[in-house]
C-alpha cells in the first residue's frame, strides 16, 4: 500500500512538473518569436539601406529639418510673434519633405503660393460677407466656400493640372476654408491669414534649404539614369537573345545564367516612375550637366518607346524556344538572318544607352541599324521564297513569328534612335571623343602585306626585294627600272640631310614602281 501510495504521488508531482514547464515554454515561446520578427526587421532594414543609401540620408535631413524649424517654437521670442500657428510650420515641413530635389520644391512652390492665394482670397471673401451685416455674413461665406471647393475640386480631374498642381488645389481649398470659417469668430482674420502664410513660408524654406544644401538628391539625375539602363537592358537581351535561342551550344542546352533575359521585366512598369521624375525634374534648378530647361519630355517619350519595345520582347521570350524544324540550308540562313537581326539591334541598342549616359552625341549607331534592316530583308525573302516552294508551313511558321517580332523590335530600335538623337540636339550633347587611331604594326609584318599588295597589282609572281630606309618599306619587283637587285637595309646618317635626301630617293622609287605597275596591269 506504501508503495502504491508512492508511485500516485510521484505521478502526480510529475503531471504538475509538466505543467509547470509548459506554462513558462510559452513566454519563452512568445519572446523568441518576437526576437525572430525583431531581427527579420533588422535584416531588411540594413538591405533597405544597402540598396539605396540615400535613403538613410533622407531620414536624417528630414529630422533636421524639423529640429530646426521648431526651434521657433521652444524660443518665447519667436512664440510671442506666431503663437500657436508656429505649429504650421513643422507640419509644412512634415508635409512637402520629400526624398528628391524636385518634388520638395515642387511641393514646397505649390504650398506657398495656395497658401498664399488661398489666404488672400479667404480675407476678401470675408470682407465682402462683412458689407450686408452680420445676420447674412455666414450665408454669404458659406455660398464662397462651396463655391471655391467645388469648383476647385474639379479642376483637379484635368490630367495636366491634377499631375503639376494637384497639392495647390488641394492646399488652395484647405487655407480658404480655414481662413474663411476661423475669421467668422475672430475679427483678426488679417493677422490669422499672415501668421498662418508666414509660418508655412517657414517651413517651406527650411525645408528646401535642407534638401538642397546636405546631400541633395537629383530626380533628373534618376530619370537620366532609368532612362539609360532601360535602354541598355533591351540591348542586353537581345544581344544574348540570338546566343540563347538561335545557338546550339556544345553540351546542347542554353546558359544556365539567363538574369539578362529577365531585366527587360523591369522596364514594363516603370512608366509611373519616369512620369513621376519627369515632373519633379521641372521644378529643379541646374544641376551639373542638366540645365533649367532640360528637354524633361524627350526622355519620358524615350521611356514610353523603350515600353513598347519590352513587351515585344516579353512576346519573343515567351514564345518556345525550339529547334526550328525545316531543311538545314534554310535552317542555316534564317538562323544567321534572326542572329544578325537581334545582335545588331542589340549593339545599336547599347551605343544609345551608353551615349545618354556619357552625354554624348551617339555616333556608331547607324551601321548597327543598318545591318539589321538588312538582315530582316534577308528574312523576308527567305520566308517568302520558301513558302512557295514543297516546304510544310506549319515547320516555318515558328521562325515567321520569331522574325515577325524581330522586325518590329527592330522599328522600335529606329525610333528609339531618333529620340536619342533628338535628345543629344535638344538638350546640346557634347559631341563623342574620336576614337584613337590604331597603332602601326610592326616592321615585321608590313613587309610581307607590301608585298602581297604589291603582286596583286603587278601580276608577277617572280622574286621580289625589299628595302628599308629609315624605317620605311619599298618593295621592288625585279626586272624593274629600279636598280636594287637584293634585300638590303640600308642604315643612313642621323643627320637631317642624309634623312632628307633618303627620302627623296624613297619617293622617288616607290612612284616610279607604282607608274611599272599600273603599266603592267593595264
Amino acid at each position: 500500500m506504501i508503495f502504491l501510495w508512492k508511485w500516485n504521488l510521484w505521478i502526480v508531482i510529475r503531471e504538475r512538473a509538466g505543467l509547470i514547464a509548459r506554462g513558462w515554454r510559452w513566454p519563452w515561446g512568445l519572446i523568441e518569436k518576437f526576437w525572430d520578427k525583431v531581427v527579420e526587421a533588422a535584416r531588411k532594414a540594413k538591405k533597405l539601406g544597402q540598396e539605396d543609401p540615400r535613403r538613410i540620408i533622407h531620414s536624417l535631413k528630414v529630422g533636421l529639418a524639423i529640429t530646426l524649424v521648431s526651434l521657433i517654437y521652444y524660443f518665447n521670442p519667436a512664440y510671442g510673434d506666431f503663437g500657436v500657428s508656429t505649429m504650421w510650420a513643422v507640419l509644412t515641413v512634415v508635409v512637402i519633405f520629400e526624398f528628391s530635389v524636385g518634388a520638395t520644391l515642387g511641393r514646397g512652390l505649390n504650398r506657398g503660393l495656395a497658401t498664399l492665394l488661398g489666404g488672400a482670397l479667404a480675407v476678401g471673401a470675408h470682407y465682402l460677407a462683412h458689407l450686408p451685416g452680420r445676420p447674412a455674413q455666414p450665408i454669404i461665406l458659406g455660398i464662397f466656400v462651396f463655391l471655391v471647393a467645388a469648383a476647385l475640386s474639379f479642376l483637379r480631374f484635368f490630367p495636366k493640372l491634377k499631375a503639376r498642381y494637384d497639392y495647390a488645389l488641394l492646399i488652395f481649398i484647405l487655407t480658404f476654408s480655414l481662413v474663411a470659417v476661423t475669421g467668422y469668430r475672430d475679427e483678426e482674420v488679417l493677422e490669422l491669414a499672415q501668421q498662418r502664410l508666414s509660418t508655412v513660408l517657414i517651413g517651406c524654406a527650411t525645408a528646401m534649404l535642407v534638401s538642397i544644401g546636405i546631400c541633395p538628391v537629383w530626380a533628373g539625375y534618376d530619370l537620366h539614369k532609368l532612362v539609360a539602363g532601360d535602354v541598355d537592358k533591351l540591348g542586353n537581351f537581345l544581344e544574348g537573345f540570338s546566343e540563347e535561342y538561335f545557338r546550339v551550344l556544345d553540351e546542347g542546352e542554353s546558359k544556365d545564367n539567363k538574369t539578362f533575359l529577365q531585366g527587360y521585366k523591369s522596364i514594363l512598369t516603370s512608366k509611373n516612375t519616369e512620369d513621376s521624375l519627369a515632373n519633379f525634374a521641372r521644378w529643379e534648378p541646374g544641376h551639373g550637366c542638366f540645365r533649367f530647361h532640360h528637354p524633361w519630355k524627350q526622355y519620358q517619350k524615350i521611356g514610353s518607346l523603350a515600353g513598347q519595345c519590352a513587351y515585344r520582347i516579353e512576346a519573343l521570350s515567351s514564345y518556345p524556344h525550339s529547334h526550328i524544324q525545316a531543311p538545314t540550308e534554310i535552317q542555316s540562313k534564317i538562323q544567321e538572318a534572326c542572329t544578325n537581326m537581334s545582335t545588331e539591334s542589340g549593339k545599336a541598342l547599347k551605343e544609345l544607352a551608353s551615349a545618354i549616359k556619357s552625354v554624348t552625341k551617339p555616333c556608331s549607331v547607324d551601321p548597327h541599324i543598318v545591318n539589321s534592316k538588312i538582315a530582316a530583308e534577308s528574312l523576308k525573302w527567305l520566308l517568302k521564297t520558301h513558302f512557295c516552294e514543297d516546304v510544310d508551313l506549319l515547320e516555318l511558321m515558328p521562325t515567321a513569328v520569331v522574325g515577325s517580332l524581330l522586325v518590329e523590335v527592330i522599328t522600335y530600335v529606329e525610333k528609339i534612335a531618333e529620340s536619342v538623337h533628338d535628345l543629344s540636339s535638344l538638350a546640346h550633347f557634347k559631341d563623342a571623343k574620336p576614337e584613337p587611331e590604331p597603332e602601326p604594326k610592326s616592321t615585321l609584318e608590313q613587309p610581307q602585306k607590301l608585298q602581297q599588295t604589291i603582286q596583286k597589282f603587278s601580276g608577277m609572281d617572280g622574286p621580289h626585294h625589299i628595302i628599308t630606309i629609315n624605317g620605311s618599306l619599298s618593295i621592288k619587283a625585279s626586272g624593274t627600272v629600279v636598280n636594287a637587285t637584293s634585300t638590303d637595309v640600308i642604315k643612313g646618317s642621323k643627320t637631317k640631310s642624309n634623312q632628307r635626301h633618303m627620302r627623296h630617293v624613297f619617293i622617288r622609287e616607290f612612284i616610279t614602281m607604282v607608274f611599272f605597275s599600273i603599266s603592267k596591269f593595264l
